[in-house]
């Protein structure tokens, strides 16, 4: 199983981004799939991640400004991000839980310029 991230890029503050994650390969059954995020110094977080039922969880930090979904057709993930913060710089990787097993995705940069 492999994931692909991409939708990463150059915003101003106050811009959006809409990063999208589509797994390929022997899928089966995910049962949650989420995005985290890793900025300069930091450590990795949890961004968001939603269930198979549609349920999501956010960070506080990005709650009322991003919107995670998915698309179980298509094996895909998305994160809308709006009203970008310069502190919402980072990496973007996805991730998936299927069974036992989770994947990550490769990552994709997000830079938002004051």
């Amino acid at each position: 199983v492999q994931l692909q991230a991409s939708g990463g890029g150059l915003v101003q503050a106050g811009g959006s981004l809409r990063l999208s994650c589509a797994a390929s390969g022997s899928v089966f059954s995910i049962n949650v799939m989420g995005w985290y995020r890793q900025g300069p110094g930091k450590q990795r977080e949890l961004v968001a991640n939603i269930n198979s039922g549609g349920a999501a969880n956010y960070v506080d930090s990005v709650k009322g400004r991003f919107i995670i979904s998915r698309d179980n057709a298509k094996n895909t993930v998305y994160l809308q991000m709006n009203n970008l913060k310069p502190e919402d710089t980072a990496v973007y990787y996805c991730k998936f839980w299927s069974g036992p097993r989770d994947y990550w995705g490769q990552g994709t940069l997000v830079t938002v310029s004051s």
